[in-house]
């Protein structure tokens, strides 16, 4: 108990340094890049960027392996039916961790000139996975705090496979895809508050 405790713990406090930074790159950052005079944005991405970006990659790391003792724990992967919430929430952290380490991370290094490449095209990729990520952040949350067992929140085998399904459908638009709604930092808030009510009632009503 006293370790399952421990992870338990360290799955919040690496998930809260991971998703500030993830809110910290969508909602401030970026912004600011629009705005700022070329040197002092030349400034930033030399010395604040990757220092960041290693806070972010990290937490996302430790994140991702305090989770999955937590999913063996649980006993998440006898299936679907009996955990299907908490496996929401888990594919979605799923996805948003591969896209740190496949997609951000590799792409952000051209942009700061770490390595050779396409500078518009690797920000670009980056940007679009970036927002995938703040986008599945809530319905990631939901999963993590929505189990069965709470008052309210009750979920069908249809159900469950509906929502696996539509994170699914968000995690290949972030791989061959467009911003769309999720452009701006008022539109990906939205969506992704959206998108968890959605979720949320399809678990309800399905």
């Amino acid at each position: 108990m006293i370790l399952e405790f421990i992870f338990r713990w360290s799955h919040v406090l690496f998930g809260l340094v991971w998703i500030g930074m993830l809110y910290y790159f969508n909602f401030v950052q970026t912004e600011y890049f629009k705005e700022a005079e070329a040197s002092a944005k030349a400034d930033a991405m030399e010395k604040l960027a990757p220092r960041a970006l290693w806070w972010f990659r990290w937490g996302a790391m430790f994140t991702f392996i305090t989770g999955l003792y937590l999913l063996h724990r649980v006993g998440a992967f006898n299936g679907v039916v009996n955990f299907g919430i908490i496996w929401l929430g888990a594919l979605a952290g799923i996805f948003m961790f591969l896209n740190v380490w496949l997609i951000i991370w590799p792409n952000q290094q051209i942009v700061l000139g770490l390595k050779e490449g396409d500078g518009a095209s690797a920000a670009g990729k980056a940007g679009l996975a970036s927002r995938t990520n703040t986008l599945l952040s809530g319905p990631m949350l939901f999963g993590m705090l929505g189990s069965k067992h709470h008052p309210g929140i009750e979920s069908s085998d249809a159900g469950v496979y509906i929502c696996l399904a539509v994170i699914v459908l968000i995690e290949l638009n972030a791989l061959f895809g467009k911003m769309g709604p999720i452009t701006t930092v008022k539109g990906v808030i939205h969506s992704s508050i959206l998108l968890t009510a959605g979720l949320w009632s399809v678990l309800a009503f399905v």
